[in-house]
């Protein structure tokens, strides 16, 4: 019986370590045909220049393939999306574990999560059909299919991520450390700002992770509200063309093998650098909370 059950662990464990072990092949497989796809483009374009420079026109004679407007593009794409989400996605996360009635959390927390599978076409097409005519009557701008409507659609998607993770870590802080908080003489709200919040931290910066890497990686919303003009954003108003919104946009008219395919390949490459470069930066900074909070604990 032992052996058996011996036997039976080591299958699981072999199922769980070749799952593990393929979607490492995978991902590595991916990373290694963009690479191959998008390193052939430096052969006759410096990098400095694909990196730094102000022209994207593929198609001229010689092309430009100058990517710094798309890069500052999805920069202030994404910049703005987190100010607006990750506030309204932990305030709502703090309402639902601390604040509101039980049969109100019951109702409202699976609506919220609900949002989360809004298919990203559908999110585009109000940003395209009622926000952007209501950014241009109301702030009179030249269109509005821009900056900010795309941002506003990005946070729209990533706030239903950022407030379910968070909220289930708040939830599950212990509430004997609440107790105690009061006990001591704090009010409610000392108790969510000085103990609550600082001993979930690590899930709300997992929660952050998750919601920003889903906009940043964004291809649909920004390519249908962004306004897809190849510029240097100066406002929230101008329209920009992010790196996602480039690559889907013009894939398919790039000859096969040739230096705008080998381009819209090495902006991904630098798309997957700059998601990567993110999601360790704030695996780093979650760590650490989590480290911080241990030891306050």
């Amino acid at each position: 019986m032992a052996l058996k059950r011996q036997t039976k662990e080591k299958l699981i464990k072999s199922t769980f370590l070749a799952v593990a072990l393929s979607s490492i092949v995978v991902l590595t497989l991916i990373m290694l045909f963009l690479f191959m796809e998008g390193l052939p483009i430096f052969r006759d374009y410096p990098v400095s220049k694909f990196l730094f420079g102000h022209l994207w026109y593929p198609t001229s004679d010689p092309p430009d393939f100058g990517i710094f407007p798309l890069l500052m593009g999805s920069l202030a794409v994404t910049a703005v999306s987190s100010a607006i989400a990750i506030p309204l996605g932990v305030m709502t996360a703090i309402y639902l574990a601390e604040i509101a009635r039980p049969r109100v959390r019951q109702y409202v927390k699976p609506v919220v999560e609900l949002l989360a599978a809004l298919p990203s076409v559908v999110i585009g097409f109000f940003g395209m059909v009622i926000v952007a005519p209501f950014l241009q009557d109301t702030f009179d701008v030249a269109t509005g299919l821009n900056l900010f409507n795309a941002a506003v659609m990005l946070a729209f998607m990533s706030v239903p991520t950022i407030c379910s993770i968070s909220e289930d870590a708040i939830y599950s802080v212990p509430g004997e450390l609440r107790e105690a908080s009061l006990a001591l003489g704090a009010t409610h709200w000392e108790t969510i700002l000085r103990v609550v919040l600082p001993a979930s931290t690590s899930g709300i910066s997992t929660g952050v992770i998750l919601g920003m890497s889903r906009a940043i990686g964004e291809t649909m919303v920004v390519l249908m509200v962004a306004g897809g003009a190849a510029l240097i954003p100066t406002s929230i108003f101008d329209p920009v063309r992010p790196m996602p919104a480039s690559i889907a946009a013009e894939m398919a008219e790039a000859p096969f093998r040739g230096d705008h395919y080998y381009a819209l390949f090495a902006t991904g490459m630098v798309l997957f650098l700059f998601t990567m470069l993110f999601n360790i930066a704030a695996d780093h900074i979650a760590e650490k909370h989590k480290q911080v909070g241990a030891a306050t604990l």
